[in-house]
Formats: C-alpha cells, sequence, structure tokens
C-alpha cells in the first residue's frame, strides 16, 4: 500500500470507529508493522489532523474533522452501488428515486479511472420475488420515525383479526418480499414487528413518543438476540 493510501486509510479507521484504536489494531488492518503507524500518525499531526492518542489506550479522531467527499475505493464504490441497487429493488418510491440519484452522483463525482466501477459493476442485487404491496405510507413513516411522533395502526394480522394500535416507531426492515415496522406497542407494551401490508389505515398523529428515538432505539436493539 502506498504511503499516501494508508495515511487515508488510517483517517478513515479513526473515522469508522467510535472508541480508541490501537496502534497494533491499525497495524493489523494495514498490515504493517506497529512503527509504521507511529511514523504516519507523526506524519498526520504535523498535517495538522486532529489525532488525540492516549496512552495505553490508543488514537481517536476528533469530532469535526473532514475529508475531501468520495475519496473512494473500487471496493467501496461498488458497495455503494450494490447497496443502492438493492434498494432500487425494494424500496418504497421514494427511496428507488434516491438509490437512482445516488447512483447517478457517485457516477458524476467519482474520477474518470473509478467511473466504470459505477457504470458497469462486477456485483448485483437481484429483483425480489413477488413483493408484497405496501399500504402504508413509508415515506411518513421515516418521517414519523425521525421525529419521534406516534402512529395510530388498523392491523389486520395473519388470521384476519383487525386490532387498533398506538405505536412508537422505531425501524423499519426491508426483506425480500416485504417490510415490516419495527416498534413499541402500548397495547401490548412491548416491542412488535408489522408487516406493512398487513396495515389497513395509519394516521400519523403529532403526538411525540415519550422516549427520544435515539433510547428508544437503544432499548429496543438490547431485546435482540446477541450473535454467537
Amino acid at each position: 500500500m502506498r504511503r499516501a493510501d494508508r495515511l487515508f486509510q488510517i483517517v478513515q479507521i479513526l473515522r469508522r470507529k467510535r472508541g480508541p484504536v490501537t496502534a497494533a489494531a491499525l497495524a493489523e488492518e494495514l498490515e504493517t508493522s506497529r512503527r509504521t503507524v507511529y511514523r504516519d500518525v507523526a506524519d498526520l499531526l504535523a498535517q495538522r489532523v486532529p489525532i488525540r492518542g492516549e496512552a495505553g489506550t490508543g488514537y481517536v479522531l476528533e469530532r469535526g474533522f473532514d475529508m475531501p467527499p468520495l475519496m473512494l475505493t473500487p471496493d467501496e464504490i461498488e458497495v455503494a452501488v450494490l447497496g443502492a441497487q438493492w434498494v432500487s429493488h425494494r424500496g418504497d418510491a421514494a427511496l428507488r428515486r434516491a438509490a437512482e440519484d445516488l447512483i447517478a452522483k457517485i457516477a458524476a463525482t467519482v474520477p474518470e479511472r473509478l467511473r466504470v466501477f459505477v457504470l458497469e459493476p462486477v456485483t448485483g442485487a437481484p429483483p425480489p420475488l413477488d413483493p408484497a404491496p405496501d399500504t402504508l405510507d413509508m415515506a411518513e413513516v421515516r418521517a414519523a420515525i425521525r421525529a419521534g411522533r406516534k402512529i395510530a395502526l388498523r392491523y389486520r394480522d395473519e388470521q384476519e383479526r383487525e386490532s387498533e394500535r398506538v405505536v412508537w416507531p422505531v425501524v423499519v426492515g426491508y426483506f425480500e418480499s416485504m417490510r415490516i415496522l419495527v416498534a413499541w406497542c402500548e397495547l401490548r407494551q412491548g416491542f412488535r414487528s408489522f408487516r406493512t401490508d398487513r396495515v389497513v389505515a395509519a394516521t400519523f398523529l403529532k403526538e411525540p413518543c415519550g422516549e427520544r428515538p435515539s433510547a428508544l432505539r437503544a432499548r429496543w436493539r438490547k431485546t435482540l438476540p446477541r450473535a454467537r
């Protein structure tokens, strides 16, 4: 790896991680020695990159540091294009348009030598199998999640039984042939998953949820099974 690429990658690793990163961890990912890492970090500090080193703990990139946008590697371009392809097949209308715009913006911004990775990617996402139609405005759902506002649902379960629910929306999950809304249900006093194609009617309320969106997501994550 060229030195310039290695310096850029160190910043990328530090920006990616939320906590301190040791020189040993940096050296392992970069496939180099710790001595080289120490020298590279010193060079970055000399260039006024705001890296804070903590003895015995690791390095942290201070907030507010920015680099020129879209300095992407071929692999990063493939990831972005593959993800946009997946969304363009499975997302709602607003997300499909956003996915197409994202691919166009990347193609217009990256250097000419990298454009082939956008226009002729070697990976691809297949279309979903018989996708279920949405009966819920997903753009409104995402807006409610960001704003931390409640949604009133009339929902039909797999036995065709209908119920009225007021929920605190947490996240939307996208699957091969359906979408689900994960939410805290006031009726059941717990987190529940609602298939969006089984929502009979929805009213987007102005009433705020009982928790901030970030706190609600954190509490939901604690209920998920941990990978082994």
